[in-house]
C-alpha cells in the first residue's frame, strides 16, 4: 500500500479516486470498539464484519490493514459523527484525525455522515428477533454496514 491517501466527504471525489471500483471496508469508530463491514467490488451490498476491540492506534491500524489485505480492499468508508444540526463536534474531529492517521495505508478514505446508523442497525437486529445481549455484541459491525451501504448507494448512483 502507498504512503498518501485521498480523504474526502465527497462521494464523487472518492469515486473518481477509484475508477475501477473495488472492495471497500466500512468502519464505525466507537470509543471502545471498531465495527467493520465489507462490500463487494461492484458496490452492490454491504455486510457486517468483525467488531474489533479498540486499543492503541498502532495495534488498530495493524488489524485494519490485515483485514484490508485479506479482502483486497481498495478504499475505506469511515463513519463521521455529525450532530443533528449538521455541525461537527469533538467526535467528528476524532474521526477525522483517525482517518488522517489511517491515510498512511495509502488507500482513499470517504468520511460518511453516520447520523441514524446505530438506530437503523438496532432496528434491523430487533427485526431479526435478536436478544439484547447478542445485539450488544453485533451493533457496531451492523452500524458499520449501514454506513457502508449508504455510501455505496451514493457511489453507485442509487442515492443523490
Amino acid at each position: 500500500m502507498a504512503d498518501a491517501a485521498l480523504i474526502t466527504t465527497s462521494a464523487p471525489e472518492f469515486r473518481a479516486g477509484l475508477p475501477g471500483g473495488g472492495a471497500l471496508i466500512g468502519l464505525d469508530l466507537g470509543t471502545q470498539t471498531i465495527g467493520t463491514a465489507f462490500c463487494d467490488a461492484g458496490w452492490r451490498f454491504a455486510s457486517p464484519g468483525k467488531t474489533l476491540k479498540r486499543g492503541k492506534f498502532g495495534a488498530d491500524k495493524a488489524l485494519i490493514e490485515a483485514l484490508a489485505r485479506e479482502r483486497s480492499v481498495r478504499g475505506f468508508v469511515i463513519g463521521l459523527p455529525i450532530n443533528m444540526d449538521g455541525s461537527e463536534g469533538p467526535r467528528s474531529q476524532a474521526s477525522r484525525a483517525y482517518a488522517r492517521n489511517l491515510g498512511a495505508l495509502g488507500l482513499p478514505i470517504l468520511l460518511w455522515d453516520e447520523r441514524w446508523s446505530t438506530t437503523s442497525a438496532e432496528r434491523g437486529l430487533i427485526d431479526q428477533d435478536m436478544s439484547r445481549a447478542k445485539r450488544a455484541t453485533r451493533i457496531d459491525s451492523a452500524a458499520a454496514a449501514v454506513i457502508l451501504q449508504g455510501a455505496i448507494d451514493a457511489l453507485s448512483g442509487a442515492v443523490i
